[in-house]
């Protein structure tokens, strides 16, 4: 499988152009957020089409292939199955959503407004991907993988690369990992150029896991942010470029990643899902500490989620 590298990234951008948004960058005093670096730039992803980054890396790839007459298929936990809706209507084509159980009924809602067929299967993630593996064989659709295809990573990394043109080079980025496509992306565009930090939740620990095994393995998976960080193995693709392109894995608790949502909303009034909390999760629980000197990205990656939960 190719490893995306900068010029497939800077492809995907031009190829994707005219289907997706150039999210804002804010660019704030560490200070404005209680933190001591100099700098934080909140990468508001939670803007994109369809509510999180994951439109990114659909659109490319359906952008890339030939689109069959059965339309695309998708296992998701909702935000990647959400963008691959977005993208089949766009583009005028039949969508089929797999989801787990552990989905959430906002995400659920939203595929079926976007005029997809959704099946509900098993407990986790990797359950509904089996189920979608057989359908695909069944009616010949596109699959559609949410973290683990060339051009879903390579569409992924455009993130990175509209950062860098926007503000230039950051000493340090913050971003959230289920099954590894997102910041994949981001280590690819980078290149070592920048510390890349991985920030999972301690229910979910698909890269810590993989990184002390020394290849990806199966983990339990659970917690706040399960419907969008519940992969159960990290994929093949985010393996091999962070062995070219080492990054480290923080873990966060539950707990953390609450308190940040609603700390989020509280003082910022950006309404996202617990997943897109767990940069500043790690930033206000001590969990990363920047340097005083350092401008840290932050990838705010997705805002799909049921607003009562702030409360």
């Amino acid at each position: 499988m190719k490893i995306p590298d900068r010029d497939d990234i800077a492809a995907a951008a031009g190829r994707t152009a005219g289907d997706l948004r150039r999210t804002p960058l804010w660019r704030l005093p560490g200070a404005a957020l209680g933190l001591g670096c100099a700098e934080i730039w909140l990468k508001l992803e939670h803007n994109q089409i369809g509510g999180s980054f994951k439109a990114r890396g659909m659109f490319n790839r359906m952008r890339s292939l030939p689109l069959p007459a059965a339309g695309v298929v998708v296992a998701s936990g909702g935000n990647a199955g959400i963008a691959v809706a977005t993208a089949a209507r766009a583009l005028g084509v039949a969508c089929e959503v797999f989801v787990p159980e552990i989905s959430s009924a906002a995400k659920r809602a939203a595929l079926a407004a976007l005029g997809a067929r959704v099946v509900v299967h098993g407990a986790a993630y990797a359950d509904a991907y089996a189920a979608c593996l057989e359908r695909q064989r069944e009616s010949g659709a596109l699959l559609m993988h949410a973290y683990d295809q060339p051009e879903v990573v390579a569409g992924a990394g455009t993130l990175a690369a509209e950062i860098e043109a926007e503000a230039g080079l950051p000493e340090r980025v913050l971003v959230s990992v289920g099954g590894g496509g997102l910041v994949a992306g981001i280590a690819a565009w980078f290149e070592g150029r920048t510390v890349v930090e991985a920030l999972e939740p301690e229910r979910a620990p698909t890269l810590h896991a993989a990184l002390a095994a020394g290849a990806p393995v199966d983990v339990e998976v659970g917690g706040v942010a399960a419907d969008s960080l519940g992969a159960r193995r990290l994929g093949t693709i985010a393996w091999d470029v962070v062995q070219r392109h080492p990054v480290a894995s923080r873990l966060l608790a539950d707990e953390a990643i609450r308190d940040a949502q609603r700390r989020i909303w509280r003082e910022l009034r950006l309404a996202v899902e617990p997943a897109a909390a767990l940069p500043l999760a790690a930033l206000w629980s001590g969990v990363v500490v920047p340097a005083a000197h350092e401008r840290v990205a932050l990838v705010v990656c997705g805002a799909n989620l049921d607003p009562a939960t702030l409360g």
